[in-house]
Order: C-alpha cells, then structure tokens, then sequence
C-alpha cells in the first residue's frame, strides 16, 4: 500500500509541476515550444495540456478517480514521446544509446 502512494506521490507531482511550468515559462515550455514542435494551435493548447496536468495530476496525487485521471495524462506523454523524443532518435549524433547515456 505504501509503494502505490508513493508511486501516486511521484508521478502525480511530475504532471502537476509540468502543468505549472507551462504556465510559468510559456516561451520556454507553453506555447513556444507547442510552436517549435508544430503542434496545431499553440496558443489553446498549450494551456488547455497545462490544466489538464495539473488537474489529473493532482487527482492522482490524493486518489481521486485515478483510473480516470490516467487516461488524459496517457494522451499527453505518448504525445509528448512522439513529438519529442522519438524525432530525437532519428537525427545525426543521436539515437537511443546518446539519449541513455544523457539520461
């Protein structure tokens, strides 16, 4: 029991500090970079990801439809790997073994 609210704790936090920042350093992590990886309405999207991870983050955190909550933070890591990182694996002097030795 006390591994799964620590799991919440960590994972949760990790959305609802994302959230945050998106609000806090928009050029940075909102809506400029929406704009840098060419995601359609930079300027609505941004925020609208931003509440969400701060919401469902925070719902995960104290337990509060988990199950729920999972599912729209699903959508937004596998949107992030696959705008982010997955790109990052095919470009000169990168790849998965640079990305790990990073990591």
């Amino acid at each position: 029991m006390r591994a799964v609210i620590l799991i919440r704790l960590l994972v949760g936090w990790v959305f609802v500090s994302e959230g945050i920042q998106k609000f806090l350093f928009p050029a940075a992590l909102g809506v400029g970079r929406f704009m840098k990886i060419g995601l359609p309405h930079p300027a609505v999207l941004a925020p609208v990801v931003g509440a969400v991870e701060i919401a469902c983050g925070a719902a995960v955190i104290v337990g509060l439809w988990t199950r729920l909550a999972s599912i729209p933070l699903l959508a937004v890591i596998v949107t992030a790997i696959i705008t982010t990182k997955i790109p990052e694996l095919h470009q000169p002097g990168q790849g998965f073994w640079f990305m790990l030795h990073d990591a």
